[in-house]
């Protein structure tokens, strides 16, 4: 049998987990959300398999300095449908920094890894955290849009 041809996929029980943690101070909602749904699911990884979770886990911190587009009008209707109980609207920009991260990752995440992968996010609106233990590794997001293709600058090309 050749050696060459043999893929190493992980078990479940292939406890492989990082602790990553990231400031949120001026970053925008979507761009954030969506390192974190490809952190939380384990992408960056080079062993990723699709049927197989390797995902992290994620501290947030300062998640009140978060940057929301105010001009941009994102509502949240909540409906419940029994007797007695009313239509809310609520503004994006006015519900907790923690509500609307979550209601970001969680709208980027399919139904079946909803639960799973939201019990490995943690969020915090200051820079204290429980988790020194876990030794977690600092991550800048600032360079991971570094690539003018993902930054917010148009080039015209004639």
């Amino acid at each position: 049998m050749n050696s060459l041809n043999k893929t190493f996929l992980p078990t479940k029980d292939y406890k492989n987990r990082n602790w990553f943690i990231i400031d949120c101070k001026g970053q925008k909602l979507g761009r954030l959300a969506t390192i974190i749904t490809t952190l939380l699911k384990g992408k960056i990884k080079p062993h990723y398999s699709p049927s197989i979770d390797v995902g992290d886990y994620i501290i947030l911190l300062n998640a009140d300095s978060i940057i929301v587009n105010e001009d941009s009008k994102h509502y949240i209707v909540n409906h419940p449908g029994r007797p007695g109980r009313s239509l809310k609207i609520k503004k994006v920009s006015e519900c907790l920094p923690k509500f609307t991260i979550e209601r970001a990752v969680k709208g980027m995440l399919s139904e079946t890894e909803k639960k799973r992968l939201m019990r490995r996010l943690y969020i915090y609106n200051d820079q204290n955290h429980v988790h020194q233990a876990q030794n977690p590794i600092e991550l800048d997001i600032s360079s991971f849009y570094s690539n003018p293709q993902f930054s917010g600058d148009v080039k015209l090309v004639n």
